[in-house]
């Protein structure tokens, strides 16, 4: 099939589908998805795409825009546009307790957060049973979408006793630098990863596709005597990371 082909209308525009630019965008979307548009694949000029969809060269325009937008494809000066080059991917062991700020740092990326909630809530049945707190007591929950050089990479969202965290304001970008510098700062964890499709809320603030792989880690850190003071969820891009974990035979007594 030849990209003329695939952008043939009568395939996937309806009347009832939507705005016409978001038809356009969902289908340049699925063949980028499906790698039928590979990576660094010129797409077809403005006038061209134009031509073969029907669609108006503004319409085209204002598809291809959201799709600069989200990351997916990109614009070079006098060349045209282009799908985006496949996305580098960051190794994170296992076998360490870091933070996303230290593995970022450590790799020259530039880590940033945007926060989405932080402050004091009631505590869920799941947050209480974790971290040992009382039907009145109070929870504080830290959600942010984390970042690196500007890329979106995952959401965390963490919960902690607020004798460990009183203050969840003052958390700027790394919850662990800043439990360190109080002496409370998780020294072990549990960790459990499961494999998912993103659904459209996380998806789009990771800026993929909703239904893209992706994967979800829940883990509770431990302080040094033993007692819960971190459950965190988060969710990972699919096409941004591969955890390793290194395997040993046990020692022979």
């Amino acid at each position: 099939m030849t990209v003329t082909e695939f952008l043939q209308p009568e395939d996937w525009l309806s009347d009832e589908g939507g705005p016409l630019y978001v038809q356009l965008r969902k289908r340049l979307e699925n063949g980028i998805a499906s790698g039928f548009l590979a990576h660094d694949m010129p797409l077809p000029p403005e006038r061209e795409m134009a031509v073969i969809t029907g669609l108006s060269r503004v319409t085209v325009r204002k598809a291809i825009a959201e799709l600069v937008e989200r990351g997916l494809v990109i614009q070079r000066q006098g060349s045209g546009s282009f799908v985006a080059p496949a996305p580098a991917r960051v190794e994170q062991s296992l076998s360490h307790l870091t933070s996303f700020s230290e593995d970022m740092n450590r790799r020259g990326y530039r880590p940033t957060v945007r926060w989405l909630e932080r402050g004091l809530f009631l505590p869920a049945p799941d947050e209480a049973l974790t971290l040992s707190l009382g039907a009145a007591d109070q929870v504080v929950r830290l959600s942010r979408l984390r970042l690196a050089d500007d890329r979106p990479m995952a959401i965390e969202r963490a919960s902690l006793p607020p004798d460990i965290l009183p203050d969840p304001l003052s958390v700027e970008n790394s919850l662990y630098d800043l439990l360190g510098q109080r002496g409370r700062r998780p020294v072990r964890a549990m960790q459990k990863i499961s494999a998912i499709n993103l659904g459209p809320e996380d998806a789009d603030l990771l800026q993929v596709r909703p239904q893209a792989a992706g994967l979800r880690i829940e883990r509770i850190g431990f302080l040094p005597e033993g007692r819960a003071v971190e459950l965190t969820r988060s969710i990972y891009r699919g096409d941004a990371y591969d955890f390793v974990a290194e395997l040993r035979l046990p020692e022979k007594r």
